[in-house]
């Protein structure tokens, strides 16, 4: 497995309270990948939630028909830094999950290259996350995982799944794939919820 990072560059905490702690402020966006990017179109997209009574799809069309809205957030990365006050669009899944019956607690979420990452559904819903699609005011580069990505700012980062392409519902939180190697099955920024 091959890890790409680039960007980082920045100060530290004393800078700006909002900086959780072991955090350094910076002005860019650093990329950091595990293997390759993966490169979806919007054509080819598409948004899945699988239940326990079935599996609910959405094209690219159909999940920004269930309303866009932008949204200015901090984003933290368990590599140590955080970007204050970046604009986002796209989807709430309060918007999404007013479509789908779960009487589950957790979601694993997918990504195209099979990346997955464990989530609380009460870390997803209440106005907590997002379907992203633009950042910045332009579409997501597929570097930053575009077309799509989750977007859930009170964890760190990798929670933030690139690539995203669904969510499979669980009645107990088991790993993903970061989760599986070390990283916290929660990752709160505020606690340094980094590592187990």
């Amino acid at each position: 497995m091959s890890f790409i990072t680039r960007g980082f560059s920045g100060a530290g905490r004393e800078r700006d309270p909002r900086l959780p702690p072991g955090q350094t402020l910076v002005a860019d966006w650093p990329v950091l990948s595990a293997g390759p990017t993966p490169d979806v179109s919007t054509d080819d997209w598409s948004f899945s939630i699988r239940t326990e009574s079935g599996l609910t799809r959405w094209t690219w069309d159909e999940v920004l028909a269930l309303g866009v809205e932008d949204v200015t957030v901090d984003i933290h990365c368990v590599t140590h830094w955080t970007k204050l006050d970046m604009d986002w669009r796209g989807v709430s899944l309060d918007r999404v999950f007013e479509k789908v019956e779960t009487s589950a607690d957790f979601v694993m979420v997918h990504s195209h290259g099979g990346y997955t990452t464990n989530i609380a559904l009460e870390d997803l819903l209440d106005g907590k996350a997002w379907i992203a699609t633009e950042a910045e005011g332009e579409p997501l580069e597929p570097e930053h995982g575009g077309p799509a990505r989750l977007l859930v700012p009170a964890l760190y980062f990798w929670k933030s799944a690139k690539w995203v392409r669904g969510l499979v519902m669980m009645d107990d939180d088991e790993p993903g794939f970061w989760e599986q190697n070390g990283y916290h099955m929660h990752g709160d920024p505020w606690t340094e919820e980094r590592y187990w």
